[in-house]
């Protein structure tokens, strides 16, 4: 790829901000489309220019780049009248990054292909602080060509780059990383509800247990502002309960079951359910305390 690209951006919520922040002060011209305005201030402040829809971005693009919240977002955008691929510039390179669906992923691909678009499912992990500090886990799905032009972009962006296969694979390695992720999340809050419920200090328990078998990634970052009463979204609840869902469905087609993944979505939707889904994934430790 050259130096310089015209990129779109659409979707500059908690995480896409500052991954097209990493991508304008890399050089790049950016194109943004976000459907609350104000979430793009800081890089429209900064040289960005602001676009009306996806469609419209799109058009003024290189390279089409989504970080969205539901499939029926990314659906909508890429397949809707107007949208994405049907205003792609010739031989653009469409790239999803928003966790979706890997049957939405397939069929994406297969209409960019029939405009002769490129096109690339790379869901993320990492949250806000990934991305901030722009060291993102970004699977890839899609064929190697398309994934060698966006790789210097993905490097922008984060550290662990892969390509796992075919497209909907980025969204099925993303998938097998949020069963693991929210299954996790119960483990760490449980250990901590339980020591609070012994007379323990939890904080006390998270500094002994944090850094031995019991550590991990959630366990280390998320737990210490659980335990602070920091429920802001890194990663929102409703975005978590959506993707064990899509994860859910996608076991079922598999002929899998996953028992344990199914209680980690019965519980969240009672986080939900107490008002919470703006909250961040750390709320759940918020449930187990009014239980």
């Amino acid at each position: 790829m050259s130096a310089s690209l015209s990129l779109a951006f659409i979707g500059t919520g908690v995480m896409g901000r500052s991954m097209a922040g990493h991508l304008q002060k890399a050089g790049h011209s950016l194109h943004v489309y976000n459907r609350t305005k104000d979430k793009a201030a800081a890089l429209l402040e900064a040289g960005a220019t602001w676009h009306d829809s996806a469609g419209s971005a799109a058009a003024a693009a290189d390279v089409v780049i989504t970080m969205l919240g539901f499939p029926v977002d990314v659906e909508t955008s890429y397949l809707g009248a107007g949208g994405i691929i049907a205003r792609a510039r010739p031989g653009a390179l469409l790239i999803d990054m928003t966790t979706s669906s890997p049957v939405l992923a397939r069929k994406i691909a297969d209409a960019a292909a029939a405009r002769g678009l490129a096109s690339l499912d790379a869901p993320v992990s990492g949250g806000d602080l990934g991305a901030k500090e722009a060291r993102l886990v970004i699977m890839v799905g899609g064929d190697a060509a398309a994934f060698a032009r966006a790789k210097p972009l993905f490097e922008i962006m984060g550290k662990n780059i892969a390509l796992l296969g075919a497209a909907g694979a980025g969204q099925y390695c993303k998938m097998a990383n949020q069963i693991a992720v929210a299954v996790g999340m119960v483990a760490w809050v449980e250990a901590l509800a339980y020591a609070k419920k012994a007379g323990l200090d939890p904080a006390a328990v998270h500094a002994s247990i944090s850094g031995g078998a019991a550590g991990g990634w959630a366990m280390t970052n998320l737990a210490p502002r659980a335990l602070a009463d920091n429920f802001a979204p890194g990663f929102y609840v409703k975005h978590i309960i959506k993707d064990m869902k899509i994860a859910l469905e996608s076991a079922a087609e598999l002929k899998l079951d996953l028992p344990g993944l199914a209680v980690a979505r019965k519980l969240y939707e009672q986080v939900a359910a107490k008002g919470w889904e703006d909250c961040g994934t750390q709320a759940l430790y918020r449930l187990y305390l009014s239980l």
